[in-house]
């Protein structure tokens, strides 16, 4: 069975490698990329987008610029300190120019034009800011349904990377996190950094894709900003691909383990702002009096076999099947 797949994204280095995962497995039929404001603005994640695309051949699949800003509050800043001034460590130019057009449509009514035209449930990968998601499931509520389920990139169960408290999707967005997780319409899974970082990846993984073929070693190749940045904030060579985790799961659901519990996002203006909170207690000791309870559940992802999601990731970007 080939897995029905849609990715909401802002590359990002670690997009760029979510993208190309998806786009070089031949078990998922890749419906379209939609993108958001993140880790750069709009215009460079969305020419992101199209050239890791064009990188990996994949000029058949439909890519639609979406939100530029989130829902209430401005974002406060990027994430060009991590993943470069271009969003792939200024390496950009170095991807092959696309050869199809951005769709003419926004990213909104081209996920509603896949999802109406599918012929079974799709998956949606959101891998950046919540934005599109939120403006989807509030706009065409009747298409709820045909999504399978939401495998959002996002959340920290003990704290965050961008504040103490909050993790950079669901900071940059905190609203469009709350209304998507809280909502209760579709399915989510959420792949948070706790796990994420127990996933990171070293200079001998990184090693191994450049020598794979001309598409490991592009991809090798946009990490030197992202590179610098881990080596400081994880005391190794090595980077840590979230995004391409959540892909992971979406294309082979189970690959993570997850366990179900009422999220909510902190949506206050304050140092708490963008806070995931997953509610952990046995069931036994909670009380509905914090409105959690009650539901909706989100299946947070808390572990998975490391060696070998780090093989799948391997093989999959090297063109091997795993």
């Amino acid at each position: 069975m080939r897995t029905k797949l849609i990715i909401d994204t802002d590359p990002g280095v670690d997009d760029a490698f979510a993208i190309a995962l998806a786009a070089l497995s031949d078990d998922v039929d890749l419906l379209g990329v939609t993108t958001v404001f993140g880790n750069v603005p709009l215009t460079a994640t969305t020419r992101n987008a199209q050239r890791v695309l064009a990188l990996c051949k994949r000029d058949d699949v439909p890519v639609a610029a979406g939100a530029e800003r989130p829902l209430v509050h401005r974002q406060p800043r990027e994430a060009r300190p991590v993943h470069g001034s271009d969003g792939l460590s200024g390496r950009s130019a170095a991807l092959p120019e696309p050869s199809r057009e951005l769709e003419s449509t926004d990213a909104v009514t081209l996920l509603a034009s896949l999802l109406e035209a599918a012929d079974e449930p799709v998956t949606i990968a959101p891998i950046g800011p919540l934005t599109n998601i939120a403006a989807l499931l509030a706009a065409h509520p009747g298409l709820a349904s045909r999504i399978g389920r939401l495998v959002i990139m996002g959340g920290g169960l003990a704290g965050g990377n961008t504040t103490a408290a909050a993790e950079f999707n669901i900071w940059s967005d905190p609203e469009a996190a709350h209304r998507v997780l809280a909502g209760g319409e579709v399915p989510c899974t959420l792949v948070p950094l706790d796990l994420t970082h127990r996933c990171a990846v070293d200079a001998a993984w990184l090693g191994r894709l450049a020598a794979s073929g001309p598409i490991g070693a592009a991809l090798d190749a946009l990490t030197p900003d992202y590179l610098a940045h881990y080596r400081k904030a994880l005391g190794f060579e090595g980077i840590v691909v979230h995004d391409a985790v959540a892909v992971a799961e979406a294309i082979r659901p189970g690959i993570l383990r997850t366990a179900p519990a009422p999220v909510r996002v902190e949506c206050s203006v304050g140092p708490a702002r963008g806070a995931t909170i997953v509610d952990r207690r046995p069931q036994g000791q909670k009380a509905d009096t914090d409105g959690l309870t009650g539901g909706p559940f989100t299946e947070v992802a808390v572990d998975t076999d490391l060696e070998g999601l780090r093989e799948f990731l391997l093989d999959r970007l090297a063109g091997r099947r795993a």
